[in-house]
């Protein structure tokens, strides 16, 4: 447990986070920062995480021993969801609602394109099941039919279901013959897993509703198997348990992310946002934008005054997910994307990625195929002289070979087919910066970006030319900096109620809130207690999440959210009736604050030049400087 393991305020706090080619391990112990960087191990991902871990504490000079605190975020759900791995799922519904997933909202693929199409639901309509019976607002309309259980029971049986998800209608306010299905499938199949909806989610839109538990039924068996798998290893390593990274950004024990695996499909990416907004704060920037890019993926995120931005709904893989988590965006940019002419003759990069294995052509692994690891290599902006992760030696000739093939192809120039491929992976992830800033009512051109990951450093002067950005940060340890967030991350619990109240005084909101604070009270004890609530203009169908004072009066809350359409909407109704649709409360207990190793002043440096990081390599631009700030970061500002 963490409570246990974080007893020992002499022991050591480690953090490692899983990415598509490297797995980064970060030692902190007496403001000493110990990092290590291995290749991930796709085939399982828990024995490149402890090899990290004793790669971070022998270079740290400590033993397993040492540990008190083991954090992971880790993307083997958003993996499994990907690329259809997950377990075979059954879903139990209500009579006449078992199309719900194929149905989804009926809304195209693509509004303009016909030939797209959705994907196929996580479970096929030959293993729906049905119940009979209903629930309306008020309550039962038809009770629940145990003839039609027990068929539905025997009938997930036959499937031969490793999973099975329970969503019946208006269980978010009626949750009891929802819970006697999961009771009697739980009782009749102990070996398979049950994902009732009112556990996962309470809350009103049963296709939303629905889709989540499903994709929570489909990917838990896969989780708990690593899990179990990653306990094993680390006890015998003689590791604590690890603490699992969540979507929402706060850490908890293994055996509660075991139990929900849709929980943590963003637990990778999380990690760094959380890093990133602890910088942020430090800094006192006002507005951030987070810039994690890796060997596969980039994420990026919006930070205001320290505290990420926040959503209740994201999509996977075409697949819906209601739950709260950090507003991260991802595009397939990495280093390991890669290059390829499409039928027309243009330039394209990814979404194919070299991972861990074979790995970019520089590796020396087998990789054959130009990524953007390649093209920079090229253009001489990695130096081949240091090792990545402390094993691989970088091979310039197998790089330029790999990138002569495609310039050949598109007859380009070695060189002008390099610069190409980074022009068109900044492309895309600018796309992703602009979704969550502009789209978010914030200017990016006010912004900080702060760039880590393996390749964030390396690309942050041309992302921020295209966003207008005119300051950059790369962390002192921009490399691990996911790791890093991991060990100063805190737990968290996120709860959510549907109660369609309207939001004026006397309507009893706060107290409408206790069955809330009382399981929070339960579940995480002394915790901090952060309010919100969804709300709409009366007759509107969608909602905006408020922050919300429980003690101030109602008419604060409907005031906030006039404030809130008008900055998301540009316009506001102050005259109409405002609705809540959902109470969100999130209990927080606060995690470590480090005392970080001292800076290293450095002469200011002007591009165009690289510097040499932690786990990364900086390229300062023609027309940026560099400098080291009073916080070890390396502070690139546009001249002029």
């Amino acid at each position: 447990m963490i409570e246990a393991s974080a007893a020992d305020p002499e022991g050591a706090l480690v953090g490692v986070d899983v990415g598509g080619t490297f797995t980064d391990a970060v030692v902190l112990h007496r403001g000493r920062l110990a990092t290590a960087k291995v290749p991930t191990t796709p085939s399982d991902q828990s024995e490149g995480v402890v090899a990290a871990v004793a790669a971070a504490l022998e270079r740290a000079g400590l033993r397993a021993g040492d540990v008190a605190r083991f954090s992971h975020g880790m993307t083997v759900g958003t993996n499994a969801l990907l690329e259809g791995r997950g377990a075979r799922t059954s879903l139990v519904a209500t009579e006449g609602f078992g199309d719900v997933l194929e149905l989804r909202r009926q809304t195209r693929a693509h509004l303009y394109r016909l030939d797209a199409h959705h994907p196929p639901p996580l479970i096929p309509a030959e293993r729906v099941h049905e119940v009979r019976e209903r629930c309306g607002p008020d309550g039962v309309v038809t009770p629940l039919d145990e003839a039609s259980l027990e068929r539905a029971v025997e009938a997930v049986r036959a499937d031969g279901a490793e999973a099975v998800a329970v969503g019946l209608l208006f269980s978010f306010a009626h949750p009891e013959h929802e819970r006697r299905v999961a009771e009697a499938l739980r009782a009749a199949l102990p070996g398979v897993h049950v994902s009732a909806s009112c556990e996962v989610l309470p809350e009103i839109r049963e296709y939303e509703r629905i889709s989540t538990t499903a994709v929570d039924a489909y990917l838990t068996p896969v989780l708990r198997a690593y899990l179990a798998r990653l306990a094993e290893r680390a006890a015998d390593a003689g590791l604590p348990a690890p603490a699992i990274m969540q979507s929402s950004g706060g850490v908890l024990p293994i055996a509660s992310a075991a139990g929900h695996a849709a929980w943590t499909v963003l637990s990778g990416p999380a990690g760094g946002v959380i890093g990133a907004a602890r910088l942020a704060a430090r800094a006192g920037s006002a507005t951030a934008l987070t810039f994690d890019m890796g060997g596969t993926s980039c994420d990026v995120a919006l930070v205001r005054g320290g505290e990420p931005a926040r959503t209740a709904e994201t999509t996977i893989a075409g697949h819906p997910l209601h739950l709260p988590m950090l507003d991260v965006a991802t595009v397939s940019a990495g280093g390991g994307s890669i290059a390829w002419a499409d039928s027309g003759g243009a330039l394209r990069v990814g979404p194919r990625s070299a991972g861990a294995r074979p790995g970019p052509a520089a590796y020396g692994l087998g990789g054959q195929e130009p990524t953007v690891t390649d093209a920079n290599v090229v253009l001489g902006r990695i130096s081949p002289d240091a090792p990545l992760g402390g094993r691989i030696r970088l091979r310039p000739e197998a790089a330029r070979a790999a990138v002569a093939r495609l310039a050949d192809a598109l007859g380009l120039g070695l060189e002008a087919c390099a610069e190409g491929i980074l022009a068109v992976a900044v492309h895309e992830m600018v796309r992703a910066l602009r979704r969550v800033s502009v789209e978010r009512a914030a200017d990016p051109r006010e912004a900080t970006l702060i760039a880590f990951g393996g390749a964030g450093p390396l690309h942050a002067c041309q992302v921020a030319d295209e966003l207008g950005v005119t300051r950059v940060e790369a962390p002192p340890a921009a490399g691990v900096l996911a790791a890093l967030g991991l060990v100063v991350a805190g737990e968290r619990r996120d709860y959510v109620q549907t109660v369609l109240a309207p939001v004026r005084e006397g309507a009893g909101l706060g107290g409408m809130l206790a069955p809330l604070r009382e399981r929070a009270g339960r579940e995480l004890p002394g915790a901090r207690l952060v309010a919100a609530a969804d709300c709409r203009y009366a007759g509107q169908s969608h909602s905006l999440t408020v922050p919300w004072d429980p003690e101030a009066p109602e008419a604060a809350l409907a005031e906030a959210f006039h404030d809130a359409h008008r900055e998301r909407y540009g316009d506001a109704a102050p005259g109409r009736a405002v609705e809540a649709v959902s109470l969100r409360l999130a209990a927080e207990r606060a995690g470590a604050e480090p005392e970080l190793p001292a800076a290293r002043p450095r002469e200011v440096v002007r591009g165009p030049a690289a510097i040499p990081m932690e786990g990364a390599t900086c390229w300062v631009a023609e027309g940026w400087t560099a400098r080291v700030d009073s916080l070890g970061s390396i502070a690139l500002e546009r001249e002029g």
